[in-house]
């Protein structure tokens, strides 16, 4: 179970006025959690012998990202799995379909001629090759990738990673608290990635390569229409979430300087309509 008291304890101090979501897989995913449209998932066996049928996976597009905002939103849950995953990129992220395929690298990178259109992210179909491989994905554990606030989380369930969305002020909280508590000037990373990679797969493989890291992201530009104006997004492995929730009070988040932060979110609160923060009326 989550310690939800000392969760708003660190969220209070962080001027931060939204829960925490967390990301696990499971196989029984929230009744009502918010998921694509079903569609057949190709791989790239299925798309060499172009049995890949891209018209319906084209017209049933839709990002991670645009679930996961509309669960933010209405403070409930987002899933994606084999069946209903809404975004190829997304799919293959989040561990449900490796390798990827030579339709999203082309997309992803410079296009096919009289065909599709490229995102131009990477600069060549080769380097964006060499991007899933390095990423690398680590395999679903279960049926479904779930996003959902902490405190939806049974006593049996536990997160792989908490995640934030934020704006600058919120995040130099995180970002300096990341150090205090590691000791380590590298514990933030923002390695490149759409935006479901910084929030799952670079943290995973971070950890699975025993080099635990906060992953700064929300910096893809397909995935901007799902976060709010100037936000990102900060992931941080379940264990150092907790030591930030054990030592936060020993930091700068007690000091004169962080009150001069917090007046600078109440600004930024202000200036984009949001008014007082909870618990500052």
């Amino acid at each position: 179970m989550m310690d939800t008291t000392r969760t708003q304890a660190l969220c209070q101090a962080l001027g931060y006025d939204e829960e925490p979501f967390g990301f696990h897989y499971t196989d029984t995913p929230p009744p009502d959690a918010l998921m694509a449209v079903p569609c057949v998932l190709p791989s790239r066996q299925d798309e060499m012998e172009q049995r890949a049928d891209w018209g319906a996976i084209n017209k049933n597009f839709s990002c991670v990202l645009k679930y996961v905002w509309r669960a933010r939103v209405q403070g409930g849950a987002a899933a994606v799995s084999r069946e209903q995953f809404g975004c190829l990129g997304g799919a293959f992220f989040l561990g449900f379909n490796k390798p990827q395929l030579e339709g999203v690298v082309h997309y992803v990178s410079t296009g096919i001629p009289g065909f599709m259109e490229g995102e131009r992210y990477i600069d060549s179909p080769a380097r964006c090759r060499e991007f899933f491989e390095t990423v690398d994905p680590l395999p679903a554990t279960a049926t479904h990738a779930v996003f959902k606030p902490l405190s939806q989380f049974g006593d049996d369930e536990t997160p792989l990673v908490v995640q934030f969305f934020a704006r600058p002020e919120v995040m130099s909280g995180l970002h300096q608290l990341a150090m205090f508590i590691t000791g380590d000037p590298h514990a933030v990373a923002s390695p490149f990635g759409a935006g479901c990679t910084n929030l799952v797969s670079w943290p995973l493989q971070f950890l699975a390569q025993g080099t635990p890291r906060a992953v700064l992201g929300g910096w893809d530009p397909s995935a901007r229409p799902w976060f709010k104006p100037d936000e990102l997004s900060f992931t941080v492995p379940l264990a150092m979430f907790q030591t930030m929730l054990e030592r936060w009070e020993q930091s700068f988040l007690t000091t004169h300087a962080w009150k001069t932060v917090v007046k600078k979110i109440d600004k930024s609160r202000r200036a984009w309509g949001q008014g007082v923060r909870p618990g500052q009326e």
